[in-house]
């Protein structure tokens, strides 16, 4: 999406708060988890897992309360205009995002001279964002069915059923793992793609510049 529709109101404060959020549990969760599989040094291990799995249910939370405020919360999701309206728009199908999907593709991949004019999220944007949903709900799944503490809980049979599945505690400790990378190099992805058109959009979700 071109600068156009980098102004405050296609980002709300509510939704910036969320989004550092997000940033920050990612950040903890990834330091935290590395220190877990790989501890590069003494005396933290038991702090580590009481980071990690806190930031876990924080960013469950976070999760929970960007969905719901999807239906309520509005933001401009229409290129180039500051009209506002329901943020669950930008995740439905739109007019604007219509025959873009591989056309979108093509500049990512350099094929591609211009930018794809569409709403606020383009076509590939909002399947990737949607599926850091299941991503992340993964990720607490795997994760919770290695806490120990949560053999306590009265859902522990619902947890117990994925340590099967993945065939036992190292299984379903690797499927974790590697679903941690998933989400690192989707983090990545995420960060380039925000600024492949110039760091003042970006800029102005982290640090809430406004256009004039």
């Amino acid at each position: 999406m071109s600068h156009e529709g980098h102004y405050r109101e296609a980002h709300p404060l509510i939704f910036v708060f969320t989004h550092w959020i997000n940033l920050l549990c990612m950040i903890g969760l990834a330091f935290t988890g590395f220190y877990i599989h790989y501890p590069f040094f003494a005396g933290f291990m038991n702090g580590a897992r009481t980071i990690h799995f806190t930031l876990m249910f924080i960013l469950l939370i976070n999760l929970t309360s960007r969905v719901i405020l999807a239906f309520w919360v509005k933001d401009a999701n229409q290129l180039g205009s500051k009209a506002v309206d329901t943020d669950l728009k930008n995740w439905l199908p739109q007019e604007e995002n219509k025959h873009q999907f591989m056309e979108t593709v093509k500049y990512y991949l350099f094929f591609r001279n211009t930018r794809v004019i569409s709403a606020k999220y383009g076509a590939l944007q909002k399947i990737a964002y949607l599926a850091t949903v299941p991503i992340i709900l993964y990720m607490a799944y795997t994760g919770f069915a290695l806490y120990t503490p949560a053999q306590s809980w009265g859902i522990w049979p619902f947890f117990a059923a994925g340590v099967s599945f993945f065939g036992g505690a190292m299984g379903i400790r690797i499927a974790h793992y590697f679903g941690m990378w998933v989400v690192i190099l989707f983090t990545m992805v995420h960060a380039y793609l925000a600024a492949i058109d110039g760091f003042k959009p970006l800029w102005g979700l982290i640090f809430l510049w406004r256009e004039s």
